[in-house]
């Protein structure tokens, strides 16, 4: 199965994921959906890519390079370290920040199909310097969490 992706393209948020936003402003976003049956909640979506909390990679990449404050235990209130900003029955919407970043990641499910979308505004110099290269590096690995979620769900049953 292909992910297809408009990442980069502030223009491309629909208006209905800017109005879930609690970010003053978006700066960056890209959007990754997949194509698929399996039929899962967005929070169940998110719980199969992120987990409960976050692994060792996660922590070193969200922590140590992108300053993110994360939670380090299990709770319904958080996702991956993230903090779970708003629900609804077809989208979760996480939420995190540092000193010079401000993130969103955004679940939604609907017929056929999971979309992942990461909303972020910069605060200063620094994060306009951090997020362009990890930008990169997220644009590659986010095709690769979806299908591994896909993956988890399927074999749940």
């Amino acid at each position: 199965m292909d992910v297809l992706s408009s990442a980069g393209v502030v223009r491309g948020v629909p208006a209905s994921l800017r109005a879930a936003s609690s970010l003053p402003a978006i700066d960056y976003a890209d959007r990754f959906d997949l194509p698929t049956d399996v039929r899962a909640t967005p929070e169940q979506w998110a719980r199969a890519m992120f987990g409960d909390v976050p692994s060792a990679a996660e922590t070193a990449i969200w922590r140590g390079l992108l300053g993110f404050r994360l939670s380090s235990g299990r709770s319904p209130d958080t996702v991956g370290g993230w903090r779970v900003g708003a629900r609804t029955a077809d989208a979760v919407r996480l939420d995190t920040a540092s000193p010079f970043l401000r993130a969103e990641m955004h679940v939604e499910t609907g017929p056929g199909r999971v979309s992942w979308t990461t909303c972020l505004h910069t605060e200063g110099l620094r994060g306009r310097v951090v997020w362009p290269p990890a930008s990169a590096v997220h644009r590659r690995l986010v095709p690769r969490v979806l299908r591994d979620a896909e993956r988890r769900l399927r074999s749940r049953g």
